[in-house]
């Protein structure tokens, strides 16, 4: 360790202390409190000047070095204070204490919120005087706030656990004498090495890399989730850290020094080594000053500030926070490039298992070998797929492209001297193999395989080849979008869009995916899907709107990739509608027949329609975990099924009269067999357009939450409904009307917690609200959300009947969930009369928060607007929420001042979310 620049005098805070300790009488009980202050204010000055340093020269590492050489002498000085004061020995060569830091503050690296390891090494067995010394330094550490792990060991005793506990053995690879006996802690380090390293490679590896799996696991297992673990996720320092500890293990205390990471690595993957240390270590610190705490989450909270202090600002489209978080992730990606080369290295050695070793005793396989080195060139070597020279890339370009199509037909793992070779080559990706034929037909097979596309496109990626053979893509590789909705970056997402449609031909989401696993076998553009699917965000970061930009780019890559002009067509098709089904499916009325007209006229062909859907969901459940549920497939495939008819000429639904009667015979059929219910009496009560737009099961359940409330002569009634499959809850009321019930049903929900995904809102003729809400689920068991809903609703029924105040409960749910700092979402209110035969439709969209579809549902209500349906979405941090209205005569709003009012008091309600 770098030892030029002491953080303080270490003598004259032994004299500061042992003044300190005399003014007190020479008492150590009185002197403590104010010795205590002196060690907290040397501490809090040795942090503010690495702080200082840091914010100076960004360098993030020295600032790790300067913190842990701060903690070393700080240590040091409670222990001199500690045998001179305290525990006095008269004579020092007699009786020592020998104290050593192990793990990351073994390696002189430490954050500022770090924890600190430390181990106190005996001679012999421990003596009372050592015991109270290092029971009161101990104690000394934690009442300055410092988080100790400790043990107290002999020489062997250290050996027999690190024998036997791997965190053990990791821990003292990375021991450091702070002061005490050299020739005892030489001893352990001898022995360490002879005794436990030697001939344990292989189960050391092996754990160590089981338990990366295992975090890796835990953490998340993309290195682009776009709110990354800095210390323990994919790509982050504990990945380093594996790979010191295997090197270290392997190659001595110094492996990671110039003159030996040879061993391991070239000089460019010692440099990026270095380099992705410093920039992770630079980024950490600077976390952990500014939380004040040892936060290891780049949360959305954090990143603005984080860019801001490190200099980024907004430039090409990017803002500055999304371009310090594509430096974040090229950086991820560079640390899985080492891991990767080096895990490949060490299962070569034979000194991790080969993860092939069932291909090699397959047959099959040596028949493949055979045939693969026939015809390519290419070998494959314990299971890896290997050149066979130096120049195999540079005699022919191609082999590149080749290198992955055979990798993906054979299913075989990279090999590391491959993936070395490969990132040489990364100039020979130039204009000329972009448009050779061969090179662009090989990467549109891997493209639409039927194997494992995305897997493949992810080698591609992660070796730097995918963003150079198609640079448009290229330019979204590690870019992350500044928001809560998307999970992961750009180029993530495409490939699991890609990985979704794979799945959905596979059959392996049949269970959730009905309708789109049995229209994808049916479908005639099948490689325009997955050019779509591989292209439809490609736009994302530029300042025009990324899907007229992808399908620009399209319909240059398209002939390139060797499409016909149909199948470019279609995709450039794709990719500018790509959005158009999901807003539809979630923020229009179904159930309006203008609705489906107008969907109609955007995609005129039953192909396109089923195209369309097909890139719909897969796009949806590419976000990220929990953004795809069963009540977005149900919206897709309703608005599918009311929209086919019209593209084939099928329709045979009659006019709305018929329809009507036809669905009130229908629902006289199905109450016949439901006890108490009153057919007749229920379909007197209802207004024509409540069967056209209700569902059949929905109206046996509302004419059995009618009857209910009759029996038990109740005014407010509830039921709640729900479905896994679905991933709602439905819960309905029926209540006298009055104009604030939708507001206070949506307040409610708000303060219990509930999101509501939607609301089917009608009136009875004699002047009764039967309305449904769809509530997303908290809870996988059916019967634990069945009682959440009732909850619910007795919390409706308690507020309606003026037994509980909304606001007091609205007030304490926004306490516990305020809105989200980090964002700003620009608050929009657009009304539209063109949408809807029958009704005015507006359109909020603003930053969500607790309780604003109440505040909104209030103002429509304090307008005078009737509103005929709900449609609520939330986009992570933005909420679009759409209300099909009218006024008090149920006529459209057309007044241009009426307009101009309801926008006004709209927008101050968003504007709410923003202070």
């Amino acid at each position: 360790m770098d030892t030029s620049a002491e953080p303080f005098d270490l003598k004259a805070e032994r004299a500061a202390l042992t003044a300190v300790f005399r003014a007190h009488g020479a008492q150590a009980s009185a002197a403590r409190t104010d010795v205590l202050q002196r060690l907290m204010a040397i501490i809090k000055a040795g942090r503010d000047d690495a702080r200082a340093k840091l914010d100076q020269d960004g360098n993030g590492r020295a600032c790790a070095e300067h913190i842990a050489r701060l903690q070393d002498e700080v240590i040091r000085l409670i222990h001199d204070y500690t045998v001179a004061h305290v525990y006095h020995v008269n004579d020092p060569g007699s009786d020592k204490v020998t104290v050593i830091a192990t793990g990351g503050y073994g390696r002189g690296l430490l954050a500022p919120g770090s924890d600190l390891d430390l181990l106190f090494l005996l001679p012999a067995k421990q003596t009372p005087w050592g015991e109270s010394v290092v029971e009161y330094m101990l104690y000394m550490l934690w009442d300055l706030r410092f988080k100790v792990g400790h043990a107290t060991r002999t020489v062997d005793q250290c050996l027999k656990m690190a024998l036997s506990d791997m965190t053990i053995r990791t821990s003292l690879l990375d021991s450091r004498l702070l002061f005490g006996d050299l020739t005892l802690f030489r001893e352990l380090q001898t022995r360490f090495r002879k005794e436990v390293v030697t001939n344990t490679a292989k189960p050391f590896i092996e754990a160590k890399l089981a338990e990366r799996d295992a975090r890796h696991s835990r953490i998340g297992e993309s290195r682009y989730k776009v709110e990354p673990n800095i210390k323990e996720g994919k790509g982050g320092l504990r990945d380093l850290h594996t790979l010191h500890w295997l090197a270290t293990y392997l190659y001595g205390p110094d492996a990671m020094s110039p003159a030996k990471n040879a061993n391991l690595f070239s000089a460019a993957e010692a440099r990026a080594f270095r380099r992705s240390e410093n920039f992770l270590w630079t980024v950490r610190c600077h976390l952990h000053f500014q939380t004040g705490r040892a936060e290891e989450r780049l949360s959305f909270d954090q990143q603005p500030q984080l860019a801001a202090k490190l200099g980024y600002i907004d430039r090409g489209g990017l803002r500055g926070v999304e371009r310090f978080m594509k430096h974040y992730f090229l950086i991820a990606k560079e640390v899985g490039d080492l891991t990767t080369v080096l895990c490949a290295g060490l299962e070569m050695q034979q000194l991790k298992t080969t993860p092939g070793i069932a291909q090699r005793l397959n047959p099959f396989t040596w028949r493949m070998r055979r045939r693969i080195t026939h015809t390519t060139g290419f070998r494959l070597d314990n299971g890896r797929l290997a050149v066979p020279d130096e120049t195999m890339f540079e005699r022919d370009p191609v082999n590149i492209i080749r290198y992955f199509a055979q990798a993906e037909e054979t299913r075989a793992f990279l090999h590391p001297h491959a993936l070395r070779l490969l990132q040489r080559s990364h100039r020979l990706i130039d204009d000329a193999l972009r448009e050779n034929v061969e090179a662009n037909a090989l990467f549109l097979d891997l493209l639409t395989s039927k194997n494992n596309a995305e897997a493949t496109l992810r080698r591609m990626n992660d070796a730097g080849v995918l963003g150079r053979f198609v640079p448009d893509f290229g330019r979204i590789v590690a870019m992350m979008q500044f928001n809560m909705y998307h999970h992961f970056t750009v180029d993530e997402h495409l490939l699991r869009t890609v990985g979704e449609l794979t799945l959905i031909e596979e059959g392996a989401v049949a269970d959730a995916l009905p309708l789109s696993t049995t229209i994808i076998k049916m479908i005639q553009n099948r490689r325009a899907l997955y050019v779509a699917a591989f292209l439809h965000d490609v736009g994302k970061g530029a300042p025009e709107d990324h899907s007229i930009l992808g399908a620009r780019i399209a319909r240059k890559l398209g002939p390139r990739l060797g499409l016909s002009d149909s199948e470019t067509g279609t995709v450039v098709w794709l990719i500018e509608q790509h959005l158009t089904m999901s807003t539809v499916a979630q923020s229009r009325d179904l159930g309006d027949p203008k609705t489906i007209r107008a969907f109609a006229d955007i995609v005129q062909t039953p192909e396109r329609l089923k195209l369309l859907l097909l890139l719909t969901v897969a796009d949806i459940r590419a976000v990220g975990p929990g953004v795809w549920n069963g009540w977005k497939g149900q919206l897709l495939r309703t608005l599918y099924y009311e929209t086919e008819p019209l593209l084939t000429g099928s329709i045979t639904t009659g006019a709305p009269r018929q329809r009507i009667a036809a669905t009130e015979n229908a629902f006289r059929t199905a109450a016949a067999n439901e006890a108490g219910i009153d057919a007749e009496a229920f379909i007197a009560r209802q207004y024509p357009d409540y069967w056209l737009k209700t569902d059949a099961v929905k109206q046996v359940e509302h004419a059995r939450l009618v009857t209910r409330a009759r029996d038990e002569q109740m005014e407010i009634s509830t039921s709640a409904v729900t479905s896994s499959f679905k991933g709602v809850t439905e819960l309905s009321i029926f209540a006298p009307d009055h104009a604030r019930l939708l507001a206070l049903f949506a307040g409610a929900c708000a303060a219990a917690g509930a999101n509501i995904a939607g609301a089917y809102v009608s009136t009875t003729r004699d002047g009764y609200a039967l309305d449904t809400f769809l509530l997303g689920r908290s809870f996988t068991d059916d019967a634990d959300e069945i009682r959440r809903a009732e909850r619910i609703g007795a919390t409706i029924k308690s507020v309606l009947e003026g037994k509980q105040r909304l606001a007091q409960l609205l007030a304490k749910r926004q306490e516990a969930k305020p809105p989200p700092r980090a964002f700003a979402v620009p608050p929009e209110v657009v009304i539209d009369n063109a949408l809807s035969d029958r009704f005015t439709v507006i359109e909020v969209s603003g930053l969500d928060r607790p309780g604003l579809l109440y505040d909104l549902t209030s103002a429509l209500s304090d307008l005078n607007l009737d509103i005929g349906s709900a449609h609520i979405t939330t986009f992570g941090e933005k909420a679009v929420d759409v209300f099909y209205v009218t006024d008090l005569t149920h006529k459209k709003i057309v007044n241009p001042a009426r307009e101009t009012a309801i926008r006004e008091r709209l927008t101050g309600v968003l504007e709410v979310a923003v202070v």
